[in-house]
């Protein structure tokens, strides 16, 4: 009984947590120029490291300022 303690409230802290990255990234992937819709890609699990790679060592699609 001790270990249920708590076992709904993923429903709550998963959505916050993904919050938590997602927002940032959609504003760092739109000020380098990319879609910000790519930042949804760090919710699945390999494709999280390709993003990263991805926005690290691609050149930026439109020049910055």
């Amino acid at each position: 009984m001790m270990f249920n303690m708590g076992w709904g409230m993923h429903w709550f802290w998963w959505p916050l947590l993904a919050a938590l990255v997602i927002i940032p990234l959609w504003r760092i992937c739109e000020r380098l120029g990319f879609p910000g819709v790519i930042s949804l890609l760090a919710l699945v699990p390999l494709l999280n490291l390709g993003l990263l790679y991805y926005i690290a060592f691609s050149d930026p699609p439109e020049s910055t300022k």
